[in-house]
Order: C-alpha cells, then structure tokens, then sequence
C-alpha cells in the first residue's frame, strides 16, 4: 500500500525529507554553479547553504527515527544515512526503499 506524504506517518516524514533534502542539494549545487562560474555572486550559497544544512540534519534525524517502525536491519539503516552525502542520493534510496518493501509499514499486532 502506498503511503500518502504526511508528517502524521514515519513513512510520510522519510518521504518527504527525502525529497527536501534532494531539493535543497539541487539548490546549493545551483547556488554554486551561479557563485563559481556564472556571477561571483554568493546569494544562492548565503540562502541554500543553510537551508540544506537543515534539511540534511533533519533527514538524519528523521531516517533514524525511522528504523524502529519499520523495522529496518542495520545495513538498511545506513544506506539510507549514507544516502544523504551524494546529491539526490536520498531520492535514490527511497525508491529503491519503496520497490524492495522497505517503506511498507507492518501491520498492526493484534492483541
């Protein structure tokens, strides 16, 4: 079952900070193409800079909060840490997650 990109889910939150944080890598990358090559001019690196060192921590926290309620092994867990140094790397993972039933939340014990 395909989970919806909600905060209320830990799958909902990997998503989505999955996606930030290749969003934000996207944004720096740009920032410093325009910095290095184009303009000389450091706005996009004063602005995307720390907004993906944000978003990269937060994916962090958010990847290790979700081992537990999906009942990732230690290798899954750290791919999906690693994930987030290569850019859109963490857009990657998640997929691959996806695919191999690694983002399918377990069913409810019964009682």
């Amino acid at each position: 079952m395909m989970s919806t990109m909600t905060f209320s889910t830990a799958v909902g939150r990997f998503r989505i900070l999955a996606l930030a944080e290749a969003i934000s890598w996207a944004g720096l990358l740009l920032g410093m193409f325009f910095k290095y090559v184009v303009v000389q001019n450091e706005i996009g690196v004063k602005i995307f800079g720390p907004l993906h060192g944000f978003v990269f921590v937060a994916f962090i926290l958010v990847t290790l909060m979700t081992k537990d309620p999906l009942k990732w092994d230690v290798r899954t867990l750290v791919l999906g840490l690693l994930s987030s140094i290569p850019p859109f790397g963490t857009v990657i993972f998640e997929r691959w997650a996806a695919k191999t039933g690694r983002l399918d939340e377990p069913a409810a014990e019964q009682v």
